[in-house]
């Protein structure tokens, strides 16, 4: 039998599991095999079983839960494995064999000194890692100093494996583990350096960059500092166009300080560098030993929203931030427009995320901050212009110059609401984001124009894998898929999924897109909050449309796969001009994508709520007619 501590704690014989429920006696034998073979004095054993709550008659409580433990071994059959008491506390032997921790460390070990081979042992090591580390313990005390000492050990192992693969040359290959790597571990300057280095090497300079964006303003918003010296010299070898280096430890192997105190030269858990991954000398210090940090120029602006784990978008990140790094401070003219921005695409695309996405990473060029103004009421409806002028005066900070701020307004229904604050004073760059294409906007003022469709099957299954694990998504890998085919490869759907299996740690990929798919799209929504529903989502999509466009969407869920002016016309009883109309309007919503030009076709999301909808109506009209085009509070028509 083994005892498997990488992964919620639970036992195993090679071929059956068991995953041990939260107890007392769970606790217990988490705080013993974290030591393996130590003492672990009792003080310590009560305060990892009980907290700060102890009982009063403390050392028969202790004695008890050793017994129920005793039982627990007992009862699986485990004779050469026991709780051994001993003067002061308890010890619990284990070796390679019983302990995945001390095979995995032995794996380490072994992968030192084997030269070509140490690759395939790293990689066999990572995958003894099962998922959320002791997620069935229930002790304060493990996860609060057991651990993160035990997660640092597996991420020196995953930046060893990416260090070999980078001088390797094996830079595509080493992608996907880094991107992973540093949405998981946003904080983490050494994975942020690997990717920065990989993406150069392919040709991608321009998201190399926009990572060095990202953990810069990660770092100054959470700890306060600024990216060791690494970082920086490797941003300005990129800018240069020279060849980014490694490490200086880079032909290196790995060997791992399990427990007690630092070995020479590694940094300390109680040093913020270390914790994110950073080297501790690097970068001046203060004489008290402080780490420098220079301020801003200016004073910090209001703060737009954070994206955690933003993944995928990469092509359209990458434009957005070329266009935006163009506006800003460095313009210096008084009198210069602001640079614009428009994001379209249909509900739940993560048009909104997209764009506080990029005003991060380009955060540096507004230094009066950002602002997000959403232009929409709770019922869909637009607000008023004048309203939405005077609150982002109100939201701007005040004396801020020209171009000094970046301003996302926030699902636009109309080109007349963005026309009316694109000369607000302090404006430097305007982000629009809408459901429409908002093509008069376009002809106009010539924006940089991004529209978001779907993600691609492979973004889908690296948002699951960045926010559930590696571990747990590569072990059900066609179930995964299969998740992210019913989604639609919809933003909105894929975090809703995901919130809901990170919540359930032992339910599998493969039984929760059964039971979604039983009742789709019913069951993508959160109960706990309204904003995260694919139902209502759409559902509001579609009450803002005139009657006429709302009931030809639910007709032509009808239509399984391509749509095409013909199938249309039969499909809603209208001529085919008609038809044609109606089609490039339910396009221009982003209800309808184009796979080419006379061929649309809709998300099988949109699609199943569609029909869902119809049938919920009850009739759909036989006839559909003319949309009228409502009047916004402009207005504009």
């Amino acid at each position: 039998m083994r005892f498997q501590l990488l992964g919620p704690l639970s036992i195993t014989d090679g071929r059956d599991v068991v995953v041990l429920p939260p107890s007392k006696p769970t606790s217990l034998l988490a705080a013993l095999l974290v030591r393996p073979g130590e003492v672990v004095p009792t003080d310590r054993l009560r305060q990892a079983v009980w907290g700060e709550e102890q009982p009063a008659t403390a050392k028969a409580a202790l004695q008890s839960c050793v017994l129920r433990l005793r039982r627990l071994f007992a009862k699986y059959d485990i004779e050469e494995q026991s709780v051994v008491a001993v003067a002061g506390g308890y010890r619990l032997p284990a070796d390679g064999d019983t302990l995945d921790l001390l095979h995995f460390r032995g794996l380490v070990s072994r992968a030192a000194a084997a030269g070509e081979s140490e690759l395939p042992l790293l990689r066999t090591a990572l995958g003894l890692w099962r998922g959320p580390l002791l997620a069935n313990v229930p002790s304060a005390l493990i996860h609060r100093d057991e651990v993160p000492r035990l997660v640092e050990e597996r991420l020196r192992v995953l930046e060893r494996v990416c260090e070999i693969q980078l001088a390797q040359g094996r830079c595509r290959e080493v992608l996907v583990d880094l991107w992973e790597a540093t949405r998981t571990h946003p904080e983490h300057e050494g994975f942020a350096a690997q990717l920065m280095r990989a993406l150069y090497r392919v040709g991608r300079q321009i998201e190399a960059l926009a990572e060095y964006r990202r953990i810069r303003t990660h770092l100054r918003d959470e700890l306060g500092v600024d990216p060791g010296a690494e970082l920086q010299s490797l941003e300005l070898a990129i800018l240069r166009g020279a060849e980014p280096r490694g490490p200086a430890s880079e032909a290196t192997p790995l060997t791992l300080t399990p427990h007690g105190s630092p070995a020479a030269g590694d940094a300390t858990a109680d040093d913020p560098a270390a914790q994110h991954g950073r080297t501790a000398s690097a970068g001046p210090v203060t004489p008290g030993g402080g780490r420098l940090s220079p301020g801003p120029a200016d004073p910090p602006g209001p703060r737009l929203p954070h994206v955690p784990g933003f993944t995928g978008r990469t092509r359209e990140a990458a434009h957005l931030v070329s266009h935006l790094s163009g506006g800003g401070r460095s313009d210096g003219r008084a009198d210069a427009a602001p640079v614009i921005a428009v994001i379209s695409g249909g509900p739940g695309m993560g048009k909104t995320a997209l764009a506080l996405h990029a005003a991060q990473l380009v955060a540096d060029r507004y230094p009066a901050g950002g602002v997000l103004l959403r232009l929409t009421g709770p019922d869909g409806r637009p607000r008023p212009a004048d309203e939405a002028a005077a609150e982002l005066r109100s939201l701007l900070p005040a004396g801020a110059s020209r171009g000094s701020c970046l301003v996302i307004l926030d699902d636009v229904v109309h080109p007349d609401q963005a026309r009316g604050l694109l000369d607000v004073s302090g404006c430097g760059a305007v982000v629009v984001t809408s459901r429409l294409g908002l093509a008069a906007l376009v002809a106009t003022h010539g924006p940089a124009v991004l529209q978001l469709g779907a993600l691609s099957p492979q973004e889908s299954y690296a948002l699951l894998t960045a926010v559930l694990g590696h571990e747990r998504v590569a072990a059900e890998a066609t179930a995964a898929r299969t998740l992210t085919d019913t989604c639609g490869h919809v933003p909105l759907a894929l975090r809703i999924v995901a919130a809901r299996l990170l919540t359930r740690p032992k339910l599998r990929l493969a039984d929760y897109a059964a039971w979604v798919r039983r009742d789709l799209p019913a069951r993508l929504a959160l109960p706990d909050d309204p904003r995260m529903s694919v139902p209502l989502a759409l559902d509001g999509a579609l009450d803002r449309l005139p009657t006429p466009l709302a009931d030809a969407h639910l007709r032509l869920a009808r239509l399984n796969g391509q749509i095409t002016g013909p199938a249309a016309a039969a499909a809603l009883s209208v001529p085919e001009t008609h038809a044609e109309e109606l089609l490039e309007r339910l396009l221009d919503t982003g209800l309808l994508d184009e796979e080419q030009p006379g061929t649309l076709r809709m998300n099988t999301l949109f699609r199943a709520h569609a029909l869902r909808r119809a049938a919920r109506a009850g009739d759909i009209p036989q006839t559909v007619g003319s949309p009228a085009r409502r009047a916004l509070p402009s207005g504009a028509t």
